[in-house]
């Protein structure tokens, strides 16, 4: 994005979109296509789980690595897409993609919830692992972030600057 079209997505946007939830998102896809083991092990709630995650199958690796080349795909879409526009329109169009994505991620908590318990997985937040942050408390962010921007919270007048690129 040229510095002149900076100024029509406010800073905090831009950081958060094309910075820190990219690289968290390269973060995820390290663990689960180059440290697996680990990534199940946090995903697991009791002491056989982590047990069962340090033998994955091949089934469980690919579908593993295949989750790692996504969130690769999600940084880059993330980021090259949104730092080549100003465009308001692209943005939100977008952002509402990544926001029902958003939820699906949230549901794909369901079985742990169903494990630990929904006040567990979805609040107790204190009660976190490093897996739970990422998958709930970071998600909550983004959607949060997303929602923000698709309610123009923080957005000048998009009179005319939806076709700015």
């Amino acid at each position: 994005m040229a510095p002149s079209t900076f100024s029509a997505i406010p800073f905090v946007y831009r950081l958060f979109f094309l910075y820190v939830e990219p690289v968290s998102a390269i973060v995820g896809a390290f663990y689960a296509g180059i440290k697996p083991t680990e990534y199940l092990a946090y995903l697991a709630s009791s002491a056989a789980g982590a047990k069962l995650a340090q033998t994955p199958s091949t089934p469980t690796l690919i579908s593993l690595y295949q989750l790692s080349n996504l969130y690769l795909l999600f940084a880059l879409n993330e980021h090259l897409v949104l730092s080549s526009t100003a465009s308001l329109r692209t943005w939100r169009t977008l952002l509402f993609g990544l926001l029902i994505a958003d939820l699906g991620h949230l549901a794909s908590m369901v079985p742990l919830a169903q494990e630990k318990g929904f006040a567990e997985v979805f609040a107790y937040f204190w009660q976190w692992n490093a897996m739970e942050w990422g998958s709930v408390g970071f998600v909550y962010a983004g959607a949060s972030m997303r929602t923000s921007f698709l309610l123009g919270v923080g957005l000048r007048g998009s009179e005319g600057s939806t076709k700015a690129e």
